[in-house]
C-alpha cells in the first residue's frame, strides 16, 4: 500500500515538473525581442532633435499659381489659306515650305485650260461689243433721217447694252482665275495675297490643281510677327484660370528665356479625350524667334490672392512619387505627413496642401531628416542581440 503510494505521489511530481518547464519555454518564446517590436508607420523618435533646424510652417496671401504644357501656333487672324480658282497642271513652282514670301510675289504657274476658256470668252465678248456698237451707231443715223422705227433704235440700245455687260463679266471671270485681259495666256500666275511665311505647303511640281475644289489649300502663309501658345488646361484647374492671368512662357529651345504674355482666350469647349481646354495667350515675335510646333511650358499667376501654406523648397521630400514632410509632434518625435505642392515662390519657397496647419514646426532639411533618421535605425538594428533560436 506504501509503494503504491509512493508511485503516485512520483507520477505527479513529475508531470508537474514537465508541465511547469513546458510553461517556462513558451513565456520565453513569447516574450519580443528589440528587432521584434514595431513602431506606428511615419513615426520617428530622435535621439539628438537639437541637432535638426526647424521651421514654423506660415500663411501667406499669394496668387494662386498653375502650370499648363503646349506649343506654339500661327496666329488665325494672321493667316491666309491659298488657293487657285482655276484647275489645271503646275508647271513652274517658286517657293518652298518655310520661305518667306512677300505680297503680290508669285508663288507657282498652272498650265490651265479653264484660264484658256475665259480669255476665249472676253475675246468673243469684246467682239461682240464692238458689233453692237456699230449696229447702234447707224441705228440712230437712220433713226434721226426718219429710216428707222423708234423700236429698232431701242433693240439695238439694248443689244449694245447687253454686249457691254458680257464684256465686263468675262473680264472678271479672267482676273478671278489670274489672268490680265490685256495679255492672253494658258498660265496662271498664283501670287501671295499677303506677305509672311509658308508655313503649309500641299503641291509640289508637275501636280494636277482641282478647279474651286482644293482640298487641303495649296500654300498656308502665316505673319509670324505674332503667334499664338496654346495651352491644355485640365478642368479641375479652369476654376482657377481667368481672362487677363499673367503667364510666364518657357521653351525647350530657349531654356534661360522666359516671355512674359496674358491669357487672352479660355475655350469654351472641351476636347473630349483629354478633357481639357485650350487656353491662349498672345505673343509678339518680331525677331522671329517663336516657331509653330515649339513645345512651351505656361506657369499662369492669378490677379486675386488667396491664403497659402508654405515652407522652405528643402522641407519638402520628393519619395515614391509623392511629397512628404516631417512634422514635429514633441519631444524627440517627429511624424511623416503626405502633403500636396500646388507651386512655388520667387524666394524659393512651396505652396503646400495636407494634413498640417499654420504653426506647425517641421524639419526644414527633409533629406538630410530622412538620412539621419535612417542612419539612426540601422546602427540600433546592429547594436541589437540576435534572438535566441
Amino acid at each position: 500500500m506504501k509503494k503504491l503510494f509512493w508511485s503516485r505521489s512520483f507520477f505527479f511530481i513529475v508531470l508537474f515538473a514537465i508541465t511547469f518547464l513546458a510553461s517556462c519555454s513558451d513565456n520565453k518564446k513569447a516574450e519580443p525581442t528589440k528587432q521584434e517590436i514595431t513602431r506606428e508607420p511615419g513615426v520617428f523618435d530622435v535621439e539628438h532633435p537639437e541637432v535638426f533646424p526647424l521651421y514654423k510652417v506660415e500663411e501667406r496671401n499669394l496668387a494662386t499659381t498653375l502650370t499648363a504644357n503646349g506649343s506654339v501656333t500661327p496666329d488665325v487672324n494672321r493667316t491666309i489659306h491659298v488657293t487657285s480658282q482655276g484647275g489645271g497642271r503646275v508647271v513652274d513652282l517658286r517657293v518652298r515650305l518655310g520661305d518667306y514670301v512677300r505680297k503680290g510675289q508669285p508663288l507657282l504657274s498652272i498650265y490651265s485650260v479653264d484660264l484658256a476658256g475665259a480669255f476665249s470668252d472676253y475675246q468673243k465678248a469684246v467682239a461682240d461689243q464692238r458689233l453692237a456698237d456699230r449696229a447702234l451707231e447707224r441705228a440712230k443715223l437712220l433713226y434721226s433721217h426718219g429710216a428707222m422705227a423708234q423700236k429698232d433704235l431701242e433693240q439695238a440700245e439694248d443689244a449694245a447694252e447687253k454686249a457691254k455687260v458680257d464684256v465686263h463679266n468675262t473680264e472678271q471671270h479672267v482676273r478671278i482665275l489670274g489672268g490680265d485681259p490685256a495679255h492672253p495666256t494658258t498660265l496662271i500666275a498664283l501670287r501671295a495675297p499677303v506677305s509672311g511665311t509658308i508655313v503649309e505647303q500641299n503641291i509640289s511640281g508637275f501636280e494636277g490643281v482641282k478647279s474651286l475644289d482644293n482640298s487641303p489649300n495649296l500654300f498656308t502663309i502665316a505673319d509670324l510677327s505674332q503667334v499664338w501658345v496654346l495651352c491644355d488646361v485640365y478642368e479641375n484647374d479652369l476654376g482657377q484660370m481667368h481672362l487677363g492671368d499673367s503667364a510666364e512662357i518657357r521653351l525647350n529651345a530657349y531654356p534661360d528665356k522666359v516671355y512674359k504674355g496674358r491669357v487672352a482666350d479660355i475655350s469654351r469647349v472641351l476636347d473630349p479625350n483629354l478633357r481639357s481646354a485650350k487656353v491662349r495667350i498672345v505673343l509678339s515675335n518680331t525677331d522671329q524667334s517663336l516657331r509653330p510646333g515649339m513645345y512651351a511650358s505656361a506657369t499662369f499667376h492669378s490677379q486675386k490672392l488667396a491664403p497659402r501654406l508654405v515652407v522652405p523648397a528643402t522641407a519638402v521630400m520628393r519619395l515614391q512619387d509623392k511629397d512628404w514632410l516631417f512634422r514635429k509632434e514633441g519631444g524627440g518625435r517627429f511624424r511623416q505627413i503626405e502633403i500636396h505642392t500646388i507651386g512655388s515662390t520667387t524666394d524659393g519657397f512651396e505652396q503646400i496642401q495636407g494634413d498640417v496647419k499654420a504653426g506647425d514646426e517641421v524639419a526644414k532639411n527633409a533629406l538630410d531628416f530622412s538620412t539621419a533618421t535612417a542612419e539612426q535605425k540601422t546602427t540600433a538594428e546592429e547594436k541589437s542581440p540576435e534572438p535566441k533560436k
